[in-house]
Order: structure tokens, then C-alpha cells, then sequence
């Protein structure tokens, strides 16, 4: 898949993984967020390799991050999106979900996916909804998963 790379001022939004800063990522994503809470190291690293992903970078610094899981042609889990805190504020959020939904490989879907209780302000505005019908939905969950290894 194509690169895409984008800049804004002193911004930048890549899909490159050779700039991501794995290790600030996980230490957001283990020890900032509920959903990623303890996540090993090596569980982090290999859903990266198997997802598309968004880094977002003051200068060279990782400031934000997203991934895609999608088959590129019916669907697309969007997750593991975050802004530092100190970088919030400036529509970097809005713009990165601009980006991603944005992207050429993830055009024509049926369905986008995603979980959220924090932000559902932003992704509305990208036309995401509550599930019209959620009886339709399930789910096999295992909040736990990180702690038993």
C-alpha cells in the first residue's frame, strides 16, 4: 500500500510505520487508556503490523495515533485513536479522522466500526451513529485479556 503523507504547518499525518514511535505508543495506549490498559508490548507491535496506520507528529514527535483494521472493500474497524493531552484543543483530532476517512484504500465501504465513551462528538461529525438496532449486535469480550499474560 501507497504511503500517504500530509502536512499542516508544523504537522504531519503518516501512514508510514517506520516513523511510528512504538514505544510512546504503547506507553499511551497501556498506561492512558481503559480500553488498552496493560497491553504487552509485543501484542501492540503485532496489531500494528496488521493494521493501516495513522501516526500524527509535532516535528518528529508522535503525538497521536489511529489504525484501521479493514478487508479494503466491505468494512473498517477504526481504533485506538489518541491525541496527547498537551496537543489537544488545536482540531488535530478532527483532522486526523478527516485523514483517515479520507484515505483511497477505504473509500466505497459498507460499514465503519468503532467502540467509544469519550469522543463520540468528534466521530459524529464524521457521520458515525449509535447502532439502530443493537439487539443485532454481539460481541465475545475478555476486558481481562492483558492481565492474564
Amino acid at each position: 500500500m501507497t504511503i500517504k503523507e500530509v502536512h499542516r504547518n508544523e504537522y504531519t499525518i503518516s501512514t508510514d510505520k517506520d516513523k511510528l514511535d512504538i514505544l510512546s505508543i504503547h506507553q499511551f495506549l497501556s498506561n492512558e487508556t481503559d480500553w488498552a490498559n496493560g497491553i504487552p508490548i509485543h501484542t501492540l507491535k503485532t496489531s500494528i503490523d496488521n493494521s493501516l496506520t495513522f501516526g500524527l507528529y509535532h516535528k518528529s514527535k508522535q503525538i497521536g495515533f489511529a489504525r484501521i483494521i479493514s478487508d479494503y472493500s466491505t468494512i473498517a474497524y477504526l481504533g485506538d485513536v489518541y491525541i496527547l493531552e498537551e496537543y489537544r484543543g488545536q482540531r488535530l483530532s478532527k483532522w486526523l479522522i478527516d485523514e483517515i476517512m479520507e484515505h483511497p484504500n477505504l473509500q466505497g465501504l459498507r460499514r465503519w466500526i468503532l467502540l467509544t465513551d469519550t469522543a463520540e462528538w468528534l466521530y459524529k461529525k464524521f457521520g458515525f451513529t449509535e447502532l439502530p438496532n443493537p439487539k443485532l449486535y454481539m460481541e465475545k469480550h475478555n476486558p481481562n485479556v492483558y492481565k492474564l499474560k
